[in-house]
């Protein structure tokens, strides 16, 4: 595919997904995943596609909330930079997904400008409101700063993705393999870091026995991640029933 047109559109998915049409929406076409599915339909490689957007969505699995308004890592910039580039320079999934993480930090910084320049609309709406003049809120709230959006998000993707490709290329040539074997093994270890962040956000450190025996399943036993979810999925109704057998027999007493 035409490296001019895939940067182009990857410009206009991120502002796009960005808007906030819709929190649910919204949130869905920000994940690594659905980015992958993307970036797979129109670059026609939709296997190493949905393995770096699945990889990279197991890294930002523990990113919830944005407490107080502050984005810790922008997945979705993470994932239109590094998936289509890893696409197009052919990397392994572990390289691309640990290349992708500069990617979410620079995302934090594009957002903070963009809540920066967006408290001129905040004013701006004020004083429509002291008029009145319900036309001149709604341009404030959602017409302007979605322009200054496109302004601030669709040159950084797509200046990133139209000449980041050759240069990616050049750098994984020049790479010694040592380094590049580094990347790989962060690359494998930053989707089971996203699992841990995920049982401490949810607060039950008692879950993480599960972790560790999954881990381990994968790594010793050679388990694929079918059958990995298949166990688990059985793991965790065999404890349920047996939690909910305990209950009703208690409460049957």
């Amino acid at each position: 595919m035409d490296i001019l047109i895939l940067a182009i559109l990857m410009g206009l998915y991120y502002w796009f997904a960005r808007l906030r049409l819709g929190y649910t929406f919204s949130s869905m076409l920000l994940q690594p995943v659905v980015i992958g599915v993307f970036v797979g339909i129109i670059s026609g490689n939709m296997i190493l596609s949905m393995q770096i957007g699945a990889g990279l969505q197991l890294v930002y699995l523990g990113v919830t909330s944005t407490p107080g308004g502050n984005v810790p890592s922008d997945p979705a910039l993470a994932g239109c930079i590094a998936i289509p580039l890893g696409v197009l320079a052919n990397m392994s999934p572990e390289v691309a997904i640990a290349l992708a993480i500069p990617f979410g930090v620079l995302g934090v910084f594009v957002d903070q400008l963009r809540r920066t320049l967006n408290a001129i609309f905040v004013h701006m709406a004020d004083r429509y409101a002291e008029k009145a003049d319900t036309g001149g809120i709604m341009r404030a709230a959602f017409v302007y700063p979605a322009i200054l959006g496109f302004i601030i998000r669709f040159p950084v993707v797509f200046a990133i993705n139209y000449l980041g490709e050759s240069v990616v290329q050049q750098l994984l040539a020049t790479l010694p393999q040592w380094l590049l074997h580094s990347f790989e093994l962060m690359g494998g270890i930053l989707p089971a870091l996203g699992f841990a962040i995920t049982i401490k956000v949810i607060g039950k450190n008692s879950l993480m026995p599960f972790f560790i025996m999954g881990y381990f399943a994968v790594v010793y036993l050679k388990f694929d991640v079918m059958a990995a979810a298949i166990f688990g999925t059985c793991i965790a109704l065999l404890l349920k029933l047996i939690m909910f057998g305990k209950e009703a027999t208690s409460n049957a007493k």
